[in-house]
C-alpha cells in the first residue's frame, strides 16, 4: 500500500498540513499511519476523496459536525445532505439581503420615493375560537401605527399571547419612528416580548407563542416575525408572502425533501423550530422593512387560516372586500367553512392618502 507524507497528501488534497492535522484531532480526517516515533502522519492514495470532499465542504462553510456526517454517507445520501444545507444559506441570506437593500438605499438616497403624498393606514382585526378548540389562545391587535398577531400554544397559550403583544403595545404610542432606528426599536421590544413570555413559564406551567407584527413609520411598515403566523402583502393583484415560517415542515420544504402539498398533511405541521418563550434561550426574531404604497392590502393571520385555505382563495377574498373589515370577516368565515380546526386571526390594513387635517377653529 502506497503512503504519502503529510506534505504530498496536502498538496493532493488542497488541505494544508495544520487543517490536517486538525481533522486528524477531530477524527474527521485520520491517517493510515503514524510514525510511533516522530509521530509523522501518513496517508493513502484512497483518503484522497474524503480529504477532497472535506475541503470542498468547508469552501462551501459547512460546520465540521455537519462535515463528518456527510463523509460518512453513501454519494446519493450525501448529496441529498449538501442541497439542504445549502438551501438553509439561501434562506438565511435571502433575509441578510434585505436589510443590506435597505441600508444601501437609505445610506445614498437613490431610490427614495417622494413622500409629499402622506400616506395612512385603514385597519381591522378580528379573531375567532374555530370550531374545535374549547378555547381561544389567538391574540390580535390593530392600530394606526402597530399591527399584531400572536397564536398562543400550550396551557398558558392564551397569557403568553397576550403578553407578547402587550409588550409591543407601546410601539402605537408617540411619534412615528424614523425609518433608520424602526428594526432597532423592534428588536428591543420583540425581546422584552420574549422575556414577558417566559416569564409566564416561570410560574409553572408550559407556555409559548408566535408573533407577527407590522409597525407603521410612515413610508414603510417594519416587520417582526417569529413562529408560523403569516404576513402577506397584496400589490397590483399580487399576493406575495413576506414573512418565513420557523417550522419543521417549511425547513423540509426550503430543503427540498417535501412539497408545499406533502406539507399541509403532515404529521409534524405544527412543530415550531422558533418561537418566543419556548425552552431554552432566547431566539432572533426575523426583521424586515417594507416600502409601503397607495393600495397596498396587508394581512397578517395565525395559522388557523393558512392550515386550511389555500393562498390562491386567500388571494381571491382579499383582492374582493371592499375594505379591511369585510376582508377580515370573509376570511375567517372561509377558515371556519373549512372545518375551524383551529383558533383563527385576521388583521387586514390598507395603505391609503391620508385624510386632510380639520382646519383650527378661530
Amino acid at each position: 500500500m502506497e503512503l504519502l507524507t503529510i506534505g504530498a497528501f496536502a498538496k493532493a488534497s488542497r488541505l494544508s498540513p495544520k487543517a490536517l492535522r486538525l481533522y486528524d484531532e477531530l477524527e474527521l480526517l485520520r491517517p493510515a499511519r503514524v510514525d510511533p516515533d516522530t509521530g509523522y502522519r501518513y496517508y493513502t492514495v484512497r483518503q484522497l476523496r474524503r480529504a477532497r470532499l472535506v475541503a470542498w465542504l468547508r469552501r462551501l462553510g459547512m460546520p465540521l459536525a455537519e462535515i463528518r456526517a456527510v463523509c460518512d454517507l453513501a454519494a446519493a445520501d450525501a448529496a441529498r445532505e449538501v442541497r439542504a444545507y445549502w438551501a438553509r444559506v439561501e434562506a438565511e441570506t435571502a433575509a441578510r439581503r434585505d436589510l443590506a437593500a435597505f441600508l444601501v438605499d437609505e445610506l445614498t438616497a437613490e431610490s427614495r420615493r417622494d413622500h409629499t403624498t402622506m400616506l395612512e393606514l385603514r385597519y381591522s382585526a378580528h379573531s375567532d375560537r374555530g370550531h374545535v378548540r374549547a378555547s381561544n389562545q389567538d391574540c390580535v391587535y390593530a392600530g394606526r401605527r402597530l399591527l399584531a398577531v400572536a397564536d398562543g400554544f400550550g396551557p398558558a397559550g392564551a397569557p403568553a399571547s397576550s403578553a407578547a403583544v402587550e409588550a409591543l403595545r407601546f410601539l402605537d404610542e408617540g411619534e412615528a419612528p424614523g425609518a433608520g432606528d424602526v428594526l432597532n426599536l423592534l428588536e428591543d421590544a420583540v425581546r422584552s416580548a420574549g422575556e414577558a413570555v417566559r416569564d409566564l413559564a416561570d410560574g409553572g406551567e408550559e407556555a409559548g407563542t408566535t408573533l407577527t407584527a407590522l409597525l407603521w413609520t410612515g413610508s414603510k411598515l417594519a416587520l417582526v416575525h417569529i413562529g408560523d403566523s403569516r404576513a402577506y402583502l397584496l400589490r397590483d393583484g399580487e399576493l406575495f408572502r413576506i414573512s418565513h415560517d420557523h417550522s419543521v415542515v417549511q425547513s423540509l420544504i426550503d430543503e427540498g425533501r417535501l412539497s408545499p402539498e406533502e406539507a399541509r398533511s403532515h404529521p409534524q405541521r405544527a412543530l415550531l423550530l422558533r418561537a418566543l418563550g419556548a425552552d431554552g434561550p432566547a431566539v432572533a426574531a426575523d426583521l424586515r422593512l417594507q416600502e409601503a404604497r397607495e393600495g397596498d392590502r396587508y394581512l397578517l393571520c395565525s395559522d388557523g387560516l393558512t392550515g386550511v385555505v389555500a393562498d390562491a382563495r386567500i388571494k381571491e377574498l382579499l383582492a374582493g372586500a371592499a375594505d379591511p373589515e369585510a376582508a377580515a370577516g370573509v376570511l375567517i368565515d372561509a377558515a371556519n367553512t373549512a372545518g375551524g380546526p383551529d383558533n383563527v386571526s385576521c388583521v387586514v390594513a390598507d395603505v391609503v392618502v391620508a385624510a386632510a387635517p380639520s382646519a383650527p377653529v378661530g
